[in-house]
């Protein structure tokens, strides 16, 4: 079994910490559902937020859809001139067969826009 790394990003459209677990819980559920991945299947799952989101952190999604036992950190993105505002990005370790081709990247909504091209 490989070790694959997966990304993703969704855009927010405001800062509350229910509207962030909403976003950021159906960007986890994709990443496992279009990968065929499990939480088994997670090793662990960096979450980036833009320097506008404060009102909770990423991972607090993560630890609410079940995945418990995974190691989870949070960390601030570059504050950059012209950036998307209210982003959270996932970088997501993974045990899996998939050849690093097939791994699925999701990018939801608005942040599709970010990377055209490895957004599912």
């Amino acid at each position: 079994m490989a070790v694959r790394a997966v990304r993703g990003a969704v855009q927010l459209e405001r800062d509350e910490a229910g509207h962030m677990d909403e976003q950021v819980g159906a960007l986890l559920t994709a990443i496992l559902e279009r990968n065929g991945l499990t939480a088994d299947d997670l090793i662990s799952i960096w979450f980036t937020a833009t320097p506008d989101l404060h009102s909770d952190f990423p991972a607090a999604a993560a630890r609410k859809l079940g995945i418990v036992d995974v190691p989870l950190i949070c960390a601030q993105e570059l504050d950059i001139e012209g950036a998307m505002p209210r982003v959270v990005r996932i970088l997501a370790h993974v045990e899996s067969d998939r050849p690093r081709s097939d791994v699925a990247h999701v990018y939801l909504g608005a942040a599709a826009a970010l990377r055209k091209d490895i957004a599912q």
